[in-house]
């Protein structure tokens, strides 16, 4: 039996009946990433055996000592390199941020820690998260494990790719437009996008930070919903952190729709949207009628105005969050320089890849002088205008269901050549991001490729219950492919 096949939750209910151990598992996750990483390139920092070793052994004294009796205790885990980890090199795969090893670990880890996770590596990303395919890193393209011709998606595609090989049991990752959904839905596994201020953001290298959110990806929606109840609490380190009383989400694992009111958006299914998704996300609907959901068609509208929305306000706070990266403090120096204005412009030169200059260049823009009436107050205005649209479907509906991308993983340099192109790819997950909202993505399918397709759940603000009793009731139905 291999270690690495059993979910998270599986996994760590052997480690406490004594089964297996902590070290165990370890190995068992070390050997997976010997046998898959040239492959797929999914980390960009695995830690020394030893080391991982012996926090195993730690970990296993305590639950042996029943001092650590959660779901998670003794379980390998990744964590997506934008993810501060006190001692451990964290670089948001940007050569800028190639030495970089923080003082402090992020909360979200933190919780993991105390509930005795076992951190195996750092998991290759996009560029500080600006991407959709895991392309843009520095330390090289990530493959889909279904088809190394094609991408992870991003851009959390190294933790996908890590959870879908078997190189970890779960993952973190972070979503700022998709970013755990979309690879989620590439490489087949569950992620789950929380409520903006549920997981605190502390320690989360920023990119838009009104939109960022952590959140788990994992193998079932059980792992995510266990995850998710782990890392969930409030932090006053955190300005946007919510004090939340209902962060038990496990106890949303029931198979029961029942009455349900489930909607579609009909502007989720036109065009642009590949036939193979559209069949499978339409009998995945189906399987929740026959269960017992209401389910319906409706107009969500403002659809086509979410991408230029998102777009403006991302790049300008990226553009300002990223403003910190000099060369004077910490990361990247560049070796030449003459004066202090040309040691900046060097070392942003040098340090930054080509997308996070682009999309530096346009916050910068959006934000200056004589622009930010035109694109950044009209931006902030239609994010507005979309909590409004959803607030209204989400007086109808309990749960809105949709594709989590309108095609399965394009194959590696196809989306590059066309940056466009790789935006409108994130046409039917921003739109949480702009609202706030948490959505999760679970497998529904395959194209005739064998390339996973991914069904996305939305729930209104502080309803993931719904979503995970939902996900967890298909799911259920579905069974294994």
């Amino acid at each position: 039996m291999d270690l690495m096949d059993l979910s998270a939750v599986a996994l760590g209910k052997k480690i406490r009946a004594g089964e297996v151990t902590a070290q165990d598992a370890a190995l068992a996750a070390l050997l997976k990433i010997k046998e898959e990483e040239e492959r797929i390139n999914s980390f960009v920092t695995v830690l020394p055996e030893e080391e991982i070793i012996a926090k195993a052994a730690q970990v296993q004294e305590k639950i042996e000592s029943g001092q650590l009796t959660g779901p998670l205790a003794g379980v390998p885990v990744a964590i997506k390199d934008n993810l501060c980890t006190q001692g451990i090199l964290t670089t948001c795969s940007s050569k800028i941020l190639g030495n970089f090893k923080p003082t402090y670990s992020s909360e979200a880890v933190l919780n993991l820690e105390r509930g005795g996770a076992v951190l195996i590596g750092k998991t290759n990303m996009d560029e500080f998260a600006m991407g959709s395919t895991t392309e843009t890193s520095a330390y090289g393209v990530t493959r889909n494990p279904h088809n190394t011709e094609h991408v992870p998606g991003g851009s959390s595609g190294g933790s996908c790719a890590a959870v879908a090989a078997g190189e970890c049991s779960y993952a973190l990752g972070s979503d700022t437009g998709g970013s755990i959904r979309q690879p989620a839905s590439f490489c087949g596994v569950t992620g789950i996008k929380p409520t903006y201020g549920t997981v605190s953001r502390y320690g989360l290298i920023a990119y838009g930070s009104s939109l960022d959110q952590i959140g788990p990806i994992a193998k079932d929606v059980t792992d995510c919903a266990a995850v998710l109840e782990v890392i969930s609490s409030y932090d006053n380190k955190d300005s946007t952190s919510v004090r939340r009383e209902d962060i038990d989400f496990t106890a949303a694992l029931t198979e029961d729709v029942k009455g349900m009111r489930i909607g579609i958006p009909r502007d989720y299914m036109g065009d642009g949207l590949q036939p193979e998704v559209r069949e499978a996300v339409m009998a995945a609907a189906e399987v929740l009628r026959q269960r017992g959901a209401i389910v319906e068609e409706f107009d969500l509208s403002l659809v086509e105005y979410a991408i230029p929305a998102y777009y403006v306000i991302a790049s300008a706070e990226a553009s300002s969050n990223l403003s910190r990266y000099d060369g004077v403090k910490y990361g990247y120096r560049t070796e030449q320089y003459e004066g202090l204005h040309n040691m900046y412009k060097k070392s942003r030169s040098e340090g930054f890849g080509p997308e996070v200059k682009r999309r530096i260049m346009l916050g910068s823009f959006v934000l200056s002088s004589g622009y930010y009436d035109a694109y950044y107050l009209k931006a902030l205005r239609t994010k507005a205008l979309i909590k409004e649209a959803f607030n209204r479907a989400f007086e109808s509906y309990d749960v809105i269901l949709s594709p989590a991308a309108p095609t399965t993983a394009p194959k590696i340099g196809e989306s590059l050549c066309d940056p466009i192109k790789m935006y409108l790819g994130d046409i039917y997950t921003i739109s949480v991001n702009l609202a706030g909202l948490p959505a999760m993505t679970v497998p529904c399918g395959r194209d005739e490729s064998g390339l996973p397709i991914g069904l996305q759940l939305i729930g209104d603000c502080f309803q993931e219950k719904k979503i995970i009793q939902t996900a967890y009731t298909y799911e259920q139905a579905r069974g294994g492919e």
